[in-house]
């Protein structure tokens, strides 16, 4: 058999360029990337592959290179127009045959490739899923004898709604007409759940799985609960101290993103709109703009960016939580393709949760699915919530182990936020999985904690548990979040199929007391608008030493101006507890100075010399 498939593979190969000369004469690159060289390998033998690369890694050589070594057509199956014909675009400029079907080719323009498609002529035929399904296509695709089929962002089989995914899962009878042609499946974000959707439903599990990492560590990660979205957006924007870079702001509404379009021309900003609703041509137009000028802002919903290859996207900023990790982490990736510095800076509130909770409700589709939109939209807010290392929260979700290393380069890294001891709690809340059977979701746990008598809990026999009403002391909004942060943190983990809290071994180190577990207070107490509780509270200033109040309250006044200068917020500076620190412990070295409660490694390199000046200079 395996000779069979190798003479057949061979016919449908060129005799002439290997792969590593197609790489330097027609793509211009001198040697391949990661795990390039081997997925191609595997799919010039014949070999079905999923390749899940983090954008900008070369996910489309993988493909590309293998179509111009096979002697017939290579099939690549995308979701959206644009990205479609930019490929396309790409390709012919590299002087290699390559055509889009879909709805915005003429008559003229839908001739021509069909003429080259049976002249034999094309490498690349480029087809929406709903294109290559639609009667009749497959019989002619049939009739040209394919050499390969390429599944472009393959995540859609399980991420899109219920109306797009027909399409996307009628793909899984490719390999059963097709079973001597090669798929290879490609996506930059996929979560185990989903990487086992694809290789069941396209492949039947025949096929070799490669997973190459999601860490962009040149892009710099944060969040903010929001306060007032078009202060903060301008904020961030002033702080960059840059009218001449570009960067994708996206909004959750087509009115939301024309707003802020005019609030950036107002500013000064180059900013054009993109959403569904505006007509093709606008639309075109102010793609080609953003793709051409080097400083232009494209304010959009999630309509604009997959796909788009602009290396040079220096930021990303939401003004509205995103729909799950994926849609995040395909979002921000837009950013610094080139390897250089970028952000990523997020806004969320109580009414963003709200929102998409009721998105995932109104979905035409079953319960199953709406059940993992759920869970992958707590995963998110577990990723907002993180105490500490924001990167690591991220990459933990798409199942990289980061061993808890702090990557120096989100918000809680520069800039720590306040956490207490929550052991105990954490204890707690495993300990009702443990005894529960870690057979149920948070709400379910949640109601075991409080003491909620539901008639599910009486009936299963879950008020006899030793832990029933062991946290009625906390509402069940602050367990809910309790065990978001511990889903951050690595001490539990959600199935993503059945929705049930499982602990993980590093949550088994906790519940024996092996491990401490610290959570943010903060973000507990988030309200509607995004503000938090009134109420005068207590202040790390109501506890400062008298023989260093007045050194805090000059390095307040330090603080804030040199915040004026950067435009920025004081805070962002240093917190009033690392002031504190500082008038209580007057460091003299940058040793010293690294010790204070809020300095990371950036902050001390940066602002640590001229603190260290000023506290000299102001301590008798």
């Amino acid at each position: 058999m395996d000779d069979k498939v190798d003479i057949k593979m061979m016919s449908k190969m060129l005799v002439s360029p290997q792969k590593e000369i197609l790489l330097q004469d027609v793509f211009g690159f001198k040697a391949f990337r990661g795990k390039q060289a081997e997925i191609i390998e595997r799919v010039i033998k014949g070999e079905n592959v999923l390749a899940v690369m983090p954008t900008g890694a070369g996910k489309s050589l993988c493909f590309q290179i293998p179509a111009l070594m096979f002697s017939g057509l290579t099939i690549v199956v995308s979701p959206l127009i644009s990205l479609m014909q930019n490929q396309v675009d790409a390709l012919r400029l590299l002087g290699i045959e390559a055509a889009t079907l879909n709805t915005a080719n003429s008559p003229e323009e839908k001739d021509a490739v069909w003429e080259k498609l049976h002249s034999g002529t094309l490498k690349l035929l480029y087809l929406s899923p709903e294109r290559l399904m639609a009667p009749g296509m497959l019989d002619g695709i049939e009739r040209l004898g394919p050499a390969c089929f390429a599944i472009d962002e393959a995540h859609c089989i399980s991420q899109w709604g219920a109306a797009f995914r027909p399409e996307y899962e009628a793909l899984s009878g490719l390999h059963v007409r097709f079973p001597d042609v090669p798929i290879i499946a490609l996506t930059a974000t996929a979560d185990q759940a989903t990487r086992d959707q694809i290789c069941e439903k396209i492949f039947s599990g025949n096929v070799t799985t490669y997973l190459t990492g999601f860490d962009r560590p040149n892009i710099s990660l944060a969040v903010e609960i929001k306060k007032g979205w078009k202060q903060q957006l301008l904020r961030f924007l002033k702080a960059r101290r840059s009218k001449s870079e570009n960067g994708i702001v996206y909004c959750l509404s087509r009115k939301k993103t024309e707003e802020a379009t005019a609030l950036l021309l107002a500013e000064g900003y180059n900013a054009r709109t993109y959403h569904a609703g505006m007509n093709s041509a606008d639309r075109s137009q102010n793609l080609d703009r953003f793709m051409a000028e080097p400083d232009l802002i494209m304010v959009a919903t999630i309509a604009f960016g997959m796909g788009i290859d602009k290396p040079d996207i220096r930021f990303v900023f939401h003004t509205d939580l995103p729909a799950s990790p994926e849609a995040y982490y395909q979002e921000i990736g837009r950013a610094g393709r080139d390897g250089a510095p970028a952000a990523a800076h997020m806004l969320y509130g109580m009414d963003d949760i709200r929102m998409r909770r009721m998105f995932i409700e109104s979905e035409q589709a079953e319960a199953g699915h709406k059940m993992r939109g759920h869970q992958r939209l707590n995963a998110l807010l577990a990723f907002c919530e993180a105490p500490v290392c924001r990167r690591a929260s991220l990459l933990q979700y798409f199942g990289e182990d980061t061993a808890g290393a702090s990557c120096g380069n989100c918000d809680l890294c520069d800039n720590p936020c306040e956490t207490v001891d929550s052991t105990e709690l954490g204890q707690k809340l495993l300990s009702a999985m443990y005894r529960s059977g870690q057979t149920f979701g948070v709400g379910h746990i949640v109601d075991i904690i409080t003491g909620k008598n539901t008639p599910r809990v009486e009936q299963l026999g879950h008020n006899a548990l030793p832990t029933f009403s062991v946290g009625r002391d906390l509402s069940a909004n602050e367990w809910k979040s309790i065990a978001r942060q511990l889903m951050a943190a690595g001490f539990i983990t959600a199935d993503m199929q059945h929705g049930s809290l499982q602990i993980t071994d590093k949550g088994v180190q906790l519940l024996k007391g092996k491990a401490v577990f610290k959570r943010r207070p903060d973000v507990q107490s988030l309200k509607q608008n995004g503000t938090r509780k009134r109420g005068r509270k207590s202040t790390a200033a109501d506890n400062i030493p008298a023989d260093a109040e007045a050194l805090f309250l000059a390095l307040k006044s330090y603080r804030r101006e040199i915040a004026a200068e950067r435009t920025v917020p004081a805070y962002v500076i240093f917190s009033d507890k690392s002031l504190i620190d500082m008038a209580v412990k007057k460091p003299a070295t940058l040793e010293q100075f690294g010790d204070i409660h809020g300095v990371g490694a950036s902050k001390q390199q940066e602002f640590g010399a001229q603190f260290i000046r000023f506290i000299g200079d102001n301590t008798l």
